[in-house]
Formats: C-alpha cells, sequence, structure tokens
C-alpha cells in the first residue's frame, strides 16, 4: 500500500501515510490534496488536506508520522486520537508510530468535523475587498 508515485518510504511510514490519505479522501467529497512547502532539506514537500481552507498536513519523521490539523484545538476529540501540540491555542496533532493501530471511526469522525469547521468559517468569514487603499 505504498505511493511510489509520491515518493513515500518504503517502508511503515509509508504504509501509514498510505492509509491515513486514503481515509482522508475517502471521508469527504471535495477534499484536495496539494503539495506544498517543498525545499532542499525536505524535497517531496509535505502532503496538505484541504476543503474550504487547510483540514491537516502529513510528515514523516524518522520515528514517526505526524497529522497536524490546523484547527486542531477548536476539534471535539472525544476518542482522544490528538496526542501531540496539545499546548497551542490553534493546532493539534497525531503522532503514529510504528506499531500504533489507526481507529478509522474515530478518525473518519475527525476529518469530518475539520470539514465541518472550515465550513461554517467560510460562512462567518467577511469577504476581503479587492480594493487597494488609497494612499496619501
Amino acid at each position: 500500500m505504498i505511493n511510489r508515485a509520491r515518493r513515500e518510504p518504503e517502508d511503515w511510514r509509508g504504509d501509514i501515510l498510505a492509509h491515513l490519505r486514503k481515509l482522508i479522501l475517502a471521508a469527504g467529497p471535495g477534499i484536495v490534496e496539494e503539495v506544498k512547502w517543498r525545499k532542499p532539506s525536505n524535497p517531496a514537500g509535505v502532503p496538505v488536506w484541504s476543503l474550504n481552507g487547510i483540514l491537516c498536513t502529513g510528515e514523516m519523521y524518522k520515528d514517526k508520522v505526524k497529522l497536524t490539523f490546523a484547527k486542531g484545538a477548536a476539534l471535539p476529540d472525544p476518542a482522544g486520537l490528538f496526542n501531540a501540540s496539545l499546548d497551542g491555542n490553534t493546532r493539534r496533532a497525531i503522532d503514529w508510530h510504528k506499531s500504533d493501530k489507526i481507529n478509522e471511526k474515530a478518525f473518519k469522525t475527525l476529518i469530518h468535523a475539520a470539514v465541518a469547521l472550515n465550513k461554517s468559517s467560510q460562512a462567518t468569514r467577511p469577504a476581503r475587498s479587492r480594493k487597494r487603499p488609497k494612499i496619501g
């Protein structure tokens, strides 16, 4: 279950990220995956899933796969999936290690909540003016 087109490592981290990708994209029509923030130290970039704004990002480290939810602090997490970045005011993350099992039902519920939050945030956000401010 490794997506070589995305250059994921051919080990447990690539398998976990591929499985999470499948769950995220299946959780809601319209969720888009992009690769952002390519740089010499990370030429593959960071996968970013969005719908009316960023839902979450995925990163692989030597000992874990990390999914960071952009507005995670505002999301309900009754299953207690969030286990990292718990001190921040906005983001929350889930770290998966080699032997961890994915609670698919709870994870999909979390993705649905992130989509709903982004949709409600879009509805309440004031429209930005395209007019440039007058100078002088």
